[in-house]
């Protein structure tokens, strides 16, 4: 396996956990809407998260074969984070426990970088 596919590996497992733990959460504690903001900010950020790890590999591989370069889907993330705080407004879930949960992945990354890449 490739360092790129381990990597996207342990950042899919860590974005597992914790939408497993705030659903939890979710389930257990009396402030619903703070929490249910969050998930839907943590399941929309790891599909970003889903959809820019697979345009950079396609990405890699155009690159690899015909030197051309293609995009990196910044309209469909754009639009999947508006689309997810149209629904937190709709059901009147935590705007800012959305945005919250939807950046959360950037830590995920940062941190997946700095831990694995310590030599």
């Amino acid at each position: 396996m490739s360092e790129y596919n381990k990597m996207v590996s342990r950042q899919r497992k860590w974005m597992y956990l914790f939408i497993g733990i705030v659903g939890i959460l979710a389930a257990v504690l009396p402030e619903k809407s703070i929490m249910y903001g969050i998930l839907l900010g943590l399941v929309i950020g790891f599909y970003n998260l889903w959809l820019l790890q697979r345009k950079v590999r396609v990405q890699g591989e155009a690159a690899e074969k015909t030197g051309k370069r293609k995009g990196l889907g910044t309209f469909s993330r754009l639009a999947s984070a508006a689309l997810g705080g149209l629904i937190a407004i709709q059901y009147d879930w935590s705007l800012l426990g959305f945005i919250i949960g939807l950046v959360a992945v950037y830590p995920v990354i940062m941190l997946d970088y700095i831990w694995f890449n310590r030599k």
